[in-house]
């Protein structure tokens, strides 16, 4: 067949370890051979970051904001045991998706992809469960310090107008950590205004929960914002026949679990991260989730939720094949095709990144399938476990049978 043409390019941000291995073989596979790709690279990986100061990832977000299409590899945030396993870096660098998400403001939306021959393990779930993450701010831009005697640590704000507010924190008899975090109201509203329009493009209620009878003045203000913003969505919430309301994170929890699902649930930058891993788990599987940022002036960065699969790397390094599942690094391929697609008024590259998806879950529904999502199939569902290699061809081999 003739390759799909395209008018406008997408931001590739490759990545780290065996999600770089799976995104080079996806791209053979599965877009080279029907898509005339065009993309501005990025090389996101470790060792380049390291390389450009960092620089790489900045300019990889600024393209997105100009483009308004991106698609992300999985990449390392290094701890003190990646910088003596890569005595190359120079410094712990900070995390790329924090640096991404801090630049292109906006919200993560991560959904879990499901199929009927894997139930979920909370009983009740019927529907997946969207998770609305803010993407700025919180425990991501905190500054740390660490003191090794008694003393006093103090919080001060000092406005331009020269006027200043200043708290004690606490004071210390000994040795002590201490981090401080900020966040912004223009952040805080757009994260509620992406969630409430979200909620009425999908026609699903809207949750939002915090800890605001702690934090009282910081999540107060998360609460705050979000009761402001509804009164402006609230008319077409009510002719949808949808609902928006508030509740504290551990409650929200219990609620979650009682639930049918079928609604999207919006959390903190750091209730989101963790939430939206115990969700993607309890449907199946974190490789079985897609993830998207959406900014607030119309830009989309789409990636796999889960890290770069390291003990796969090692062992592939090795030789050996391993089963590792690409469903997520896939399904943030296809999701960036079909929204450059719709942006570009090219159906045909929509339909292409639709038909993707449905061939991988049609691969799926047929027993075709990676280690991981094999060993949580119903019992009589008959499997055959493929390495990631074996999955990506069958994968191939049903697309090509269905466009040609």
């Amino acid at each position: 067949m003739q390759k799909i043409a395209m008018t406008t390019p997408l931001v590739e941000m490759d990545g780290d370890e065996m999600t770089r291995v799976l995104w080079q073989l996806i791209k053979d596979k599965l877009i080279f051979p029907y898509v005339g790709l065009k993309s501005e690279y990025y090389d996101l990986g470790l060792l380049n970051r390291n390389k450009t100061g960092d620089m790489v990832t900045v300019n990889s977000a600024n393209a997105a904001k100009k483009y308004g299409v991106a698609v992300k590899c999985a990449t390392i945030t290094p701890d003190r045991r990646r910088m003596e396993e890569y005595p190359e870096l120079t410094e712990m660098w900070k995390s790329p998706n924090a640096t991404i998400r801090s630049i292109l403001d906006g919200t993560v939306f991560r959904t879990p992809v499901t199929i009927d021959c894997i139930k979920p393990v909370v009983r009740t779930w019927e529907m997946p469960i969207t998770i609305a993450r803010h993407a700025y701010g919180d425990i991501y831009k905190a500054v740390e310090l660490r003191s090794d005697e008694p003393g006093e640590c103090i919080m001060t704000f000092r406005g331009e107008s020269g006027a200043e507010q200043t708290v004690s924190v606490q004071k210390a008899d000994g040795p002590a950590v201490w981090m401080s975090q900020h966040n912004m109201d223009s952040s805080i509203r757009s994260f509620a205004r992406s969630c409430f329009q979200y909620a009425v493009d999908l026609r699903q209620d809207l949750w939002f929960s915090s800890k605001d009878t702690i934090s009282k003045i910081y999540d107060g203000r998360f609460r705050e914002i979000f009761e402001e913003e509804y009164s402006d969505y609230r008319a077409r919430f009510e002719e949808l026949g949808i609902g928006y309301f508030y509740t504290l994170i551990d409650d929200a929890v219990a609620r979650v679990i009682r639930s049918k699902g079928g609604y999207i649930w919006a959390c903190k930058n750091y209730d989101g991260d963790v939430m939206s891993d115990m969700i993607s788990s309890a449907f199946g599987s974190l490789a079985m989730m897609t993830s998207v940022l959406v900014s607030p002036d119309g830009c989309y960065e789409f990636e796999a939720a889960h890290g770069t699969v390291t003990r796969h790397y090692y062992r592939y390094l090795k030789g050996e094949k391993t089963s590792t599942n690409p469903i997520a690094t896939i399904f943030a391929w296809t999701g960036a095709l079909k929204k450059r697609g719709e942006l570009d008024g090219l159906s045909g590259l929509s339909d292409f990144a639709a038909l993707l998806e449905k061939v991988c879950l049609d691969t799926l529904r047929n027993g075709v399938m990676t280690a991981d999502l094999a060993a949580l199939t119903e019992p009589g569902f008959e499997v055959d476990v493929v390495d990631s290699w074996g999955f990506i061809s069958a994968v191939a081999d049903k697309l090509d049978r269905e466009l040609n």
